[in-house]
């Protein structure tokens, strides 16, 4: 209470003599260049390696490229396949043996984790990311409030979903756990 009142005093001291509006100002100039300081910079939580990208924030790593696509050395090229939940089981099976073990489909958290808010266009840091389909992704969660549901993530509004049917066709991002 005591600290109150003195802020009160303060604040009449500075609202008397005219300081006030400049204080205001001066703050604005002061903290403004800090404002972007904590807008979502990914060039400290990625390591890319080739086609694979490390997040060390969650202890992950990732496909740079969606299924159907490869990486070129700077890009993903060909065309994003589609695909259902138990179509994405083979195409992680076949990841497995290509890449080596442990390849999966992301969990709901996971992949909202790369969603980007402040990206303009499509929701993801396309120059970790590049060539990303602007629509929804599988997850491996199954929504708890519609269980025949899985979620999705949708790069294009950067929302997640639960209202989609496994059997329905949508992109694919492997994971898998660091070593």
């Amino acid at each position: 209470m005591l600290q109150i009142v003195r802020l009160n005093k303060l604040f009449h001291v500075f609202k008397q003599k005219r300081a006030y509006p400049y204080i205001c100002f001066l703050s604005v100039l002061v903290f403004s260049p800090f404002s972007d300081m904590y807008a979502e910079d990914d060039t400290s939580r990625f390591m890319t390696r080739g086609q694979m990208v490390i997040d060390l924030e969650i202890g992950i790593e990732w496909l740079r490229c969606s299924i159907g696509q490869r990486w070129n050395g700077e890009n993903c090229i060909g065309e994003i396949l589609q695909i259902s939940v138990e179509t994405a089981d083979q195409a992680i099976a076949q990841a497995n043996d290509q890449l080596g073990a442990g390849w999966r489909l992301p969990t709901k958290e996971e992949l909202s984790s790369l969603v980007c808010e402040t990206c303009p266009g499509l929701k993801i840091n396309e120059e970790i990311f590049p060539d990303t389909f602007g629509g929804p992704y599988w997850t491996s969660d199954p929504n708890r409030l519609a269980p025949r549901h899985q979620w999705t993530v949708n790069f294009f509004t950067g929302h997640s979903y639960g209202r989609f049917f496994p059997t329905q066709e949508m992109a694919v991002r492997l994971v898998r756990d660091r070593l």
